[in-house]
């Protein structure tokens, strides 16, 4: 593995298709991975995994223990296309391999960029060109742990509880990550999101932590909205948000929201990250199995992805060619179907390739 000392300079990175397009866009991702490293002179490993449905299907096992203690240890960041397959209806291999990793690692930031890289991408029927959010989703706590159960299931009297589990150390942490993001890159203003007025337990104590973490960014402008509230207003004034710290639940319900007010699902990328020690980069969108195989798959979000795994890795002159370059090919129309182009995915990717070794 590369040291992570070096970062900024060398890296290995693991690249996970998955199911459906995932495939297709991860294969123009990692091309493009390539040829961004040199490009800058970067010294990247790539190696493939093969982590999917069809392998659960081949082996009955999606990954193992060691799969994943070897992953975390020796790379230092995977890059997934994405998970998802009717013939595995009840998302078993999801919950082991993402699931899996999320845990294994500790991935506790969500971290999803929502920025307006195209105004006339956008739904909004006059967007501001300024609009640039950043979610952070805290990723292993709040209704998402498993907590619960089900009590007479099946029958007309069945009970099911799930619970939310929130603790100080894991508010803790994803505030300070959003306040010291927002503090390293210049953003003005961090926004807690929670429904304390309802939630008042959990929301006592996301309040109360994001005021003792804001005390030391006073420079920083803080406020705090209500769930229902700030859905209302990421669409009427997005460009009002720049950092937004949240719940698991709230933050995938709204990071979507956001990704749709920027330019849809196509276009948006995420990380899971545990900062210094391990992160996977995933796009958004899903595995779409109805048009796999096709060639139509939009590969963007699987680009952005790219951008922000050089990011991560302090290869920030790289990160910022590789984000231009999607710019470059939505305006000159090099793009898939879906965003008014002609292209095949393959073919983006290789404009974008050409374009990166020029």
């Amino acid at each position: 593995m590369s040291d992570r000392g070096s970062r900024g300079r060398q890296a290995r990175i693991a690249v996970i298709g998955g199911d459906g397009i995932g495939p297709e866009v991860t294969a123009v991702a990692a091309d493009v991975l390539a040829a961004a490293a040199h490009r800058h002179g970067l010294d990247l490993t790539l190696d493939r995994w093969d982590l999917s449905a069809d392998r659960y299907l081949r082996d009955g096992v999606a990954i193992t223990d060691a799969e994943r203690d070897r992953l975390v240890r020796d790379y230092d960041a995977a890059l997934l296309g994405a998970l998802g397959d009717p013939r595995v209806p009840d998302h078993a291999h999801i919950r082991d391999i993402l699931l899996g990793l999320r845990f294994h690692a500790d991935l506790y930031v969500n971290f999803r960029p929502c920025k307006l890289l195209i105004p006339a991408l956008s739904p909004l029927r006059d967007p501001d060109p300024t609009t640039d959010i950043v979610f952070f989703r805290e990723n292993t706590e709040g209704l998402y742990t498993g907590l619960g159960g089900r009590f007479k299931a099946g029958t007309t009297e069945e009970v099911a509880v799930q619970e939310s589990l929130n603790t100080y150390r894991g508010v803790e942490r994803i505030v300070r990550a959003a306040f010291e993001h927002a503090a390293a890159t210049g953003r003005g203003r961090v926004t807690l999101v929670d429904k304390a007025n309802a939630l008042v337990h959990e929301g006592a104590l996301w309040r109360r932590v994001f005021a003792e973490v804001g005390a030391a960014f006073p420079d920083i402008a803080q406020d705090a909205m209500y769930v229902d509230a700030m859905a209302m207003d990421l669409v009427r004034r997005p460009q009002r948000y720049e950092v937004v710290v949240t719940s698991n639940l709230f933050g995938d319900i709204l990071s979507d929201l956001g990704a749709q007010v920027t330019g849809g699902l196509g276009l948006a990328p995420s990380g899971n990250i545990n900062p210094g020690v391990w992160a996977l980069f995933e796009p958004v969108h899903g595995s779409a199995p109805d048009i796999a195989g096709q060639g139509i798959a939009n590969p963007l979000a699987a680009v952005g992805c790219v951008a922000l795994t050089l990011g991560y890795l302090e290869m920030d002159a790289a990160a910022a060619d590789v984000e231009e370059c999607i710019v470059a090919s939505i305006r000159e129309r090099v793009s898939t179907p879906d965003l008014g182009g002609s292209a095949t995915t393959r073919e983006v990717g290789e404009w974008m390739t050409a374009r990166l070794r020029d």
